[in-house]
């Protein structure tokens, strides 16, 4: 079986969580949403697990924490394409996200933006040079 990474984010409001994730380019899995919880497939192997509050809190005792205070995680999402990244930018802020919390950043053979969605969560968009990248094997 392959590996599936699954990431579970609480978050105030479900269907403005659910809009930014689509554009960031997820699809809805109805086998796994209901009116708590909005499953998002970013891939075959990602899976983004949008909970209500009260539907977090029945996985944990500790106390879910303000992403729009403090940075938990460094969350990144590669594109195909230098351009792809600027787009998906402009999706995801039409969509109620936040551009470029963080500062953005041109290497040459990589490229990075971040947006930050309706709850505070921070997703950098990425863009590498598979050329600069060397052989692979």
């Amino acid at each position: 079986m392959a590996r599936m990474i699954f990431l579970n984010l609480p978050v105030r409001d479900l269907a403005a969580a659910t809009a930014f994730y689509v554009a960031l380019g997820g699809e809805v899995n109805p086998q796994f949403s209901d009116e708590q919880t909005t499953s998002i497939m970013l891939s075959d192997a990602i899976v983004v697990m949008l909970l209500t509050h009260e539907r977090y809190g029945q996985f944990t005792q500790r106390p879910i924490g303000d992403a729009r205070q403090w940075s938990q995680a460094l969350i990144a999402l590669n594109v195909d394409t230098r351009d792809a990244v600027d787009a998906t930018l402009a999706r995801t802020t039409q969509a109620g996200g936040k551009a470029d919390p963080n500062p953005a950043q041109d290497h040459g053979f990589m490229v990075s933006r971040s947006v930050e969605d309706p709850d505070g969560n921070v997703w950098e968009i990425v863009w590498m040079d598979p050329a600069a990248m060397g052989p692979q094997g």
